[in-house]
């Protein structure tokens, strides 16, 4: 009862929060949904306990009630992640699979890196000390680009289709990488004896990426057969709602990745109709389903970025660790591309104007607030958590709602014909 009253509250919340978006901000209906769910919460941390008290206590106590950590990493991002996966087209991420690689393996482990660095010496500049090791820990969180917010925000950016599957193929398999990285890190921070031995991450990372998209195809290959048998809208969806909820259980006890178990389900779900035949009115429905899901649980989740602001303790004493995280993780995320973009063959150098977006649209969300509220209490935590929650707000409303302006379509074409003519001359 107390799970169905609480996502009872988000849903009529969500609602309310979309209705007066639509109405009176005409922002893109997430980021729209953060913006008022932030200024709600801001309106009750000041003035809540002593005009709304009621009120400012039941959420407060809704928002606790909630294990963020475990809504998202265990059940939102599947069903979001699956949903993303199946709206993707494997032929464009097999063109772009060289970068796509890259930038989710070596990208996340740089950018961790120069953000460790950066903050380590930075902070003490205002005043703020985090030891070495819990600079990386952050480094870690912050690292993966968010695929719920980039594929959020992508649909109200209008670029190429190749520069899309760019930077929504790096969301989607970067959380892989990053999940390993920041699961080493923190465990040597929290003083357990980790091997960092080159085999030792090496196998860990195949067991925990590979592992996770070898069960994701197979998951996609057996539903897919099954469902060629059965050509029915109605069971459609519940084969492809029990992918999702029955494969992250099966990740789950293999100790795998669960976020990549569903990403590679949905790609071959999304792309089997080539190979096995659905009829146009089946297929319909299943992408509408999804695409239903996709909006709904989108809108709870930027709700819940906004109100996680009421579970922060003094954000206010974090602003300019905040602002310094914020330069620090921009600088990282235009290493990160700009540089083994360089080391890529001509073919695939990227142009200024794709660069440029990739940059801007390495957009954090959930997934970093939630790995930050998964690190144990301690004297450093609540810093982690604040200034990833700065970093997160700033990603979304900045980048999210300027990435439409930065990505110049004909700009990027244009710069793309002028590559291609250079190569055949």
């Amino acid at each position: 009862m107390e799970l169905y009253y609480s996502f009872s509250v988000l849903i009529v919340l969500a609602s309310i929060f979309a209705y007066l978006n639509y109405r009176f901000l005409k922002l893109p209906s997430t980021i729209g949904i953060m913006v008022i769910a932030i200024v709600v919460s801001i309106f009750l941390v000041l003035f809540g306990e002593s005009v709304l008290p009621r009120t400012f206590g039941h959420l407060h106590k809704l928002m606790n009630s909630i294990d963020f950590t475990e809504v998202l990493m265990g059940a939102m991002l599947n069903f979001l992640l699956f949903a993303g996966g199946i709206h993707i087209n494997i032929i464009d991420l097999k063109e772009q699979f060289r970068p796509v690689l890259i930038f989710s393996t070596a990208g996340v482990v740089i950018s961790t890196f120069i953000v460790g660095f950066g903050m380590f010496y930075l902070l003490p500049m205002v005043g703020v000390k985090l030891p070495f090791i819990y600079c990386l820990v952050f480094g870690a969180l912050i690292s993966p680009t968010d695929p719920v917010a980039v594929l959020s925000v992508l649909k109200q950016a209008k670029v190429s289709k190749s520069l899309e599957t760019k930077v929504a193929g790096e969301s989607l398999f970067n959380d892989g990488v990053a999940v390993v990285v920041f699961t080493v890190v923190l465990q040597l921070a929290i003083g357990k004896e980790v091997d960092l031995g080159v085999e030792n991450i090496f196998l860990l990372l195949l067991k925990e990426a590979g592992g996770g998209l070898l069960l994701g195809v197979l998951l996609g290959w057996i539903t897919s057969r099954l469902m060629r048998e059965v050509d029915d809208y109605i069971i459609s969806v519940l084969v492809t709602l029990s992918v999702v909820m029955g494969g992250y259980l099966i990740a789950k006890q293999l100790h795998i990745s669960g976020p990549l178990t569903m990403v590679a389900a949905g790609l071959f779900m999304g792309n089997f109709n080539v190979r096995f035949k659905m009829k146009s009115v089946t297929q319909d429905y299943l992408i509408k389903f999804w695409e239903l899901i996709d909006e709904i649980l989108n809108a709870v989740l930027f709700l819940f970025i906004g109100f996680e602001l009421l579970m922060i303790k003094d954000l206010n004493h974090f602003i300019v660790p905040g602002i310094i995280a914020i330069v620090v993780v921009l600088i990282a995320r235009f290493v990160s591309i700009w540089g083994p973009s360089k080391f890529m063959s001509f073919r695939t150098r990227f142009s200024p104007q794709t660069i440029k977006v990739l940059f801007w649209g390495g957009i954090r969300g959930g997934v970093s607030i939630a790995l930050a509220m998964s690190i144990p209490k301690s004297e450093y935590s609540n810093l982690i958590l604040s200034i990833t929650y700065c970093v997160v707000v700033f990603s979304i409303i900045v980048q999210g709602l300027t990435i439409a302006k930065v990505a110049n379509p004909k700009k990027i074409a244009k710069e793309e014909e002028e590559k291609e003519s250079i190569a055949l001359d």
